[in-house]
């Protein structure tokens, strides 16, 4: 089994694309399903922001499961699988395990180093626990690159070097607006990006923020734990809050625009003379584009923040230098780790067969020696055991280091293979220590890097 990822992002497909690929709610819950009910995958969870919909898959065929998983997610978004492959990405193995700790540490992020992406792999995290599709392996990894984005996170600048996508969206409404210390917000939506755009305008001293949401208690929440003047509303008295408002942020899960042009001008927006802007972080988008020919009106979506990444990566070289070093280093950890403890399972079949040879031999000695006291009895079975530990001792310790770099699954069949092990024992061995619930002990499989690289005809099978 080795791990396999598969996923569009903005850096491989346009906003448009991902629009039409975005998946949440009901529908994450059963491409989930879909995915891990289908051949060669046993492990499944899906990553889906608004600028990426990655698929983490435990697999044994490569060319199957990139197959599988690209046409339902083509049938997922109504995309053609022609069309959708020329914007996958594929990471096998080791560059999955490297791809997964890149991106919890936001370098795959479209501002590098926001530390939203974070939550989101928590998010997957738990779904995946919650509906049954994240196995051992999947575990191990989604949880490790969680703790490797917090250490890039403590131990660097990464989150100096690149703002949340809602800060650089923001900076770019105050350079239309002016200052918003004296704006006047509308916040619509109430999950985690609209409460990180209320919490910022709080902070920059807004004048006032009203939350829209089509849940009214959840709204009141967000607006409770602001520091300015704020409160809530349902999102049917929305269009009473567009004709106040300077700022308009929007980010809802709808299915169709929520603030259209029509809509917008009759509130006021291009009559009145009074600069406007609305930040649309939403995917699919929330915001009708014609509101840019409303005069005075302006928009900023996903599409316009994409050059944010280059911006980020021009102030943080360092900081973003410093925790690609880090990723390099937890991969080969991980790798290390999980190459190790592939080979305990043989260890523990070498030592239990070890076990059954002297046993075998104790009972053979105590039919030809039936006089032998029990205190003589117990002193030569000591010994024999002692020897057979001390002969195993170092190859075993030995195997266990060796294993851990680089093609050392060789070891591994070198022990079996010179002591003619039952190669079915390790498989039991591994078995059985899932099913007694021990930690996870690493990627089957993972030792092993095949290079990431977009999905082509040729792959497919």
């Amino acid at each position: 089994m080795s791990v396999l990822v598969v996923g569009l992002s903005h850096r491989s497909a346009p906003v448009a694309l991902l629009e039409k690929a975005a998946v949440t709610g009901d529908d994450l819950v059963k491409l989930l399903h879909a995915v891990h009910d289908s051949p060669h995958v046993a492990e499944a969870a899906i990553v889906s922001t608004c600028n990426r919909v990655e698929v983490y898959a435990v697999v044994d065929k490569f060319h199957g499961g990139v197959s599988t998983i690209s046409e339902l997610l083509a049938l997922h978004s109504g995309v053609p699988l022609d069309d959708l492959s020329r914007h996958l990405y594929v990471h096998y193995e080791e560059r999955a395990i490297q791809h997964a700790f890149a991106v919890a540490c936001g370098l795959e992020s479209m501002v590098v180093g926001e530390g939203q992406i974070l939550g989101q792999i928590r998010q997957a995290f738990r779904l995946g626990q919650e509906q049954g599709t994240l196995g051992r392996d999947l575990h191990d990894v989604l949880q490790r690159a969680l703790r490797v984005g917090k250490r890039a996170h403590h131990e660097t600048g990464i989150d100096k070097a690149g703002a949340s996508l809602v800060s650089v969206g923001l900076q770019i409404a105050a350079a239309h607006l002016g200052p918003l210390d004296g704006a006047r917000a509308l916040v619509v939506g109430a999950g985690s990006m609209s409460s990180l755009a209320a919490a910022t305008l709080s902070r920059a001293g807004a004048r006032e923020v009203v939350i829209a949401n089509r849940t009214f208690e959840k709204a009141e929440r967000l607006a409770a734990s602001l520091d300015v003047p704020a409160r809530a509303i349902g999102l049917a008295e929305l269009d009473g809050a567009l004709a106040g408002a300077d700022l308009i942020v929007s980010c809802t899960g709808a299915t169709g625009l929520v603030v259209t042009a029509p809509r917008l001008a009759a509130h006021g927006a291009g009559a009145d003379g009074r600069p406007r802007f609305l930040l649309d972080l939403a995917l699919p988008h929330d915001v009708d584009r014609a509101v840019r020919d409303l005069p005075g009106v302006g928009l900023a979506g996903l599409d316009e923040l994409r050059t944010a990444e280059e911006a980020a990566e021009a102030i943080g070289p360092e900081a973003i230098g410093a925790v690609r070093r880090i990723v390099a280093d937890e991969v080969d950890a991980f790798l290390g780790a999980a190459r190790a403890a592939a080979v305990a399972p043989t260890v523990v079949a070498l030592r239990s067969k070890a076990a059954d040879v002297v046993d075998a031999e104790l009972a053979r000695l105590t039919g030809r020696l039936p006089e032998l006291d029990e205190r003589a009895r117990k002193e030569i079975t000591q010994t024999v055991r002692r020897v057979v530990d001390k002969l195993l001792h170092a190859p075993t310790v030995r195997v266990k280091e060796l294993a851990a770099a680089p093609g050392g699954d060789a070891y591994a069949d070198a022990l079996r293979e010179l002591f003619d092990l039952d190669p079915k024992a390790p498989v039991a061995v591994a078995r059985a220590d899932l099913r007694e619930g021990e930690p996870p002990g690493g990627v089957p499989g993972a030792a092993s890097g095949a290079a990431g690289r977009p999905w082509a005809e040729g792959e497919r099978t």
